[in-house]
């Protein structure tokens, strides 16, 4: 086969925060899936994906954030046939402890803490994402 012939596979790049607050509950949304789900959303052309973690969580929640290390990469797919690659990253929130709002994207928003998550429904790349950070802010 020559260069001529070959059409790359392409998917989405979908950047993800888990985000802690000072009662060390993370912070997720519910989407129309009826799953729970970490607030990020699709990298643009250019953009840091780090920036993208602190830009979509402000978007989805209206806290304001700084992204801390990276924490997965992960193939997910959330139809049969639909594939996303998802990248996350711990991130602090800043500021004022205000409560999270729901954005027009998402049904519900919600704090859970580290033994909640487990019983949640959502993807289990997303649950592995959060115990990291968990487990990272425990060595801190």
């Amino acid at each position: 086969m020559n260069d001529s012939q070959y059409v790359p596979r392409t998917f989405p790049i979908s950047v993800k925060g888990v985000v802690l607050d000072h009662l060390d509950r993370v912070l997720l949304l519910k989407n129309e899936r009826e799953e729970w789900e970490l607030p990020g959303g699709k990298l643009g052309l250019g953009e840091e994906p780090a920036d993208c973690a602190v830009r979509e969580v402000h978007e989805e929640s209206g806290w304001r954030t700084e992204a801390g290390p990276l924490l997965d990469v992960w193939m997910y797919e959330p139809i049969p046939g639909r594939h996303v690659f998802i990248v996350t990253y711990g991130c602090r929130q800043l500021g004022l402890q205000e409560a999270p709002v729901v954005s027009s994207e998402h049904k519900e928003v919600g704090l859970f803490t580290r033994d909640e998550v487990e019983g949640l429904v959502m993807p289990q790349g997303y649950k592995d994402s959060i115990a990291h950070w968990y487990a990272h802010q425990d060595l801190g």
